[in-house]
C-alpha cells in the first residue's frame, strides 16, 4: 500500500496505476471505496462527506462463488 494522497492530486491518478492494483479513496466521515482511475469519480449515493484522500492498494484475488442448487422437486 502506498501513503494516502490529498484527492485535489486526483486528477494524476492515471500515474499511480499498475497492473494487480487498485484505488482506495476515503471519504472525511471514514467510508471507502475501491476504484480505477476515472476522470469524473462517481461516488456512492449513501456517502455524506466529498473524497479527501486515496491510495494505491493491491486488488484483492477473485473468490469462486458457490454453485447455484438445483431446483426441489415439487410433487
Amino acid at each position: 500500500m502506498s501513503d494516502w494522497v490529498d484527492f485535489e492530486q486526483w486528477k494524476d491518478c492515471a500515474r499511480m496505476e499498475r497492473p494487480g492494483f487498485v484505488l482506495e479513496v476515503r471519504n472525511a466521515a471514514g467510508q471507502s471505496l475501491f476504484t480505477p482511475c476515472t476522470h469524473f469519480l462517481q461516488t456512492p449515493w449513501d456517502w455524506t462527506s466529498a473524497p479527501v484522500q486515496f491510495r494505491l492498494v493491491q486488488e484483492s484475488k477473485p473468490s469462486h462463488s458457490a454453485p447455484i442448487p438445483k431446483p426441489q422437486n415439487k410433487s
